[in-house]
């Protein structure tokens, strides 16, 4: 191994993130690939000694910096059960002073009860999956929620949390530009601390790439995503919000800094059936069956379906992808510091001609995308990771 790329190797500081996966819903959304079961409230109990179980085996307290709970709906928990796995994750995590505790809700999950359980826990971040505030669109995404509810759950949450963020989903069927710019405007007029916009994916297995296939319902061209996008781009920037991620946006003061550990190519641990850990340079995912994990756990066998170490080559090529997911792209000089490798080492050709076709830009310090590859991104990483 080349001198540059040893000293490298153990580069990544030691994990200071930690993610919990929480798998149950009422029901799953028609988009929805995640892992999480529904109407299977009666495994509660023994997901929360599973995951007890699995976090005794960090076999020491880990400092961190950030804590995320995601799903799944977290929020779907009965009180006194949510109560039970906070305390149990913060026995083992303990959040520095400063740090940021994350807990992904459900709009319809979000009472005055609830909000006070969150704020005696130490939350400090909601994140509300609004996805929308138009009835239809909302019917259409198999939500159970109204936007009457979502703006009442921001105002619960709104003095309890120092951050509040609202996830907005764009293209559904129908959908129109017009009807995607009254979204918006709707939620901004709650004021967010951040907001993050996806467009839908018809992902296979989902009662919506069923619906697609036969014809039930139909997709919006892509030109048409396209512009909603740009206009979610253009509408934020001038409500203040800064353009971080990808997907992402945020006031001053309000990124996710959870995430941002991901797209740094930080180490981070994770906790609960198919989440995805990486710690001392390995890359690890649990079982996603919620049954499946919580027999192995219980039966003192190991929760992980899937294991690697990444090469030194493969690592600096996905610190590069997930860097460039970020707005401000990959600099140089860190880029080598962290990885041992230099950018044009690993990819030169495909920076030359993704230059030229105006989908990177490069001033020889930082390489980035343009807002023409804001667009297409998804399809220039395969070029970038590949050897």
């Amino acid at each position: 191994m080349p001198p540059a790329i040893a000293e490298v190797v153990s580069h990544v500081a030691a994990a200071r993130a930690a993610y919990v996966h929480v798998p149950f819903c009422r029901r799953r959304c028609g988009y929805c690939n995640f892992t999480l079961i529904a109407g299977r409230d009666d495994l509660i109990d023994r997901y929360l000694d599973a995951i007890g179980r699995e976090l005794s085996d960090l076999g020491r307290v880990r400092e961190i910096d950030t804590l995320f709970m995601g799903g799944g709906t977290p929020t779907h928990l009965p009180p006194d059960k949510l109560r039970r796995l906070i305390a149990s994750v913060r026995r083992w995590f303990v959040l520095t002073e400063s740090g940021e505790f994350t807990i992904e809700a459900n709009p319809a999950d979000c009472t005055p009860q609830l909000v006070e359980l969150l704020a005696e826990s130490g939350v400090t971040r909601i994140s509300l999956g609004a996805q929308s505030f138009d009835s239809a669109k909302l019917r259409a995404l198999d939500r159970d929620h109204s936007a009457d509810q979502i703006r009442r759950a921001v105002a619960l949450c709104r003095p309890v949390v120092s951050s509040i963020s609202l996830d907005l989903i764009f293209g559904a069927p129908n959908e129109s530009l017009e009807s995607w710019d009254v979204d918006i405007d709707a939620a901004l007029q709650l004021r967010p601390d951040h907001l993050s916009t996806y467009g839908l994916t018809y992902e296979r297995g989902t009662a919506l790439w069923t619906s697609w296939h036969k014809n039930a319902v139909g997709r919006i061209d892509e030109r048409l995503e396209r512009d909603m996008f740009a206009l979610a781009i253009d509408t934020l920037a001038c409500a203040g919000f800064e353009h971080y991620e990808v997907s992402n946006f945020a006031q001053p003061g309000h990124r996710c800094r959870h995430n941002e550990a991901y797209w740094a190519g930080d180490e981070y641990y994770a906790v609960g059936p198919g989440a995805a850990r990486y710690v001392n340079g390995a890359r690890e995912v649990n079982h996603r069956s919620t049954t499946t994990y919580i027999k192995r756990v219980m039966a003192g066998d190991s929760p992980v379906a899937e294991s690697e170490t990444l090469s030194p080559d493969d690592r600096a090529r996905e610190t590069l992808v997930i860097g460039l997911r970020r707005m401000r792209g990959v600099n140089r000089s860190e880029f080598r510091r962290r990885t041992g490798f230099d950018l044009d080492g690993l990819a030169a050709a495909d920076f030359r001609r993704f230059v030229a076709q105006g989908l990177l830009e490069d001033d020889g310090v930082n390489l980035r995308l343009t807002r023409a590859g804001l667009f297409v991104s998804d399809s220039i990483w395969p070029y970038l990771l590949r050897a």
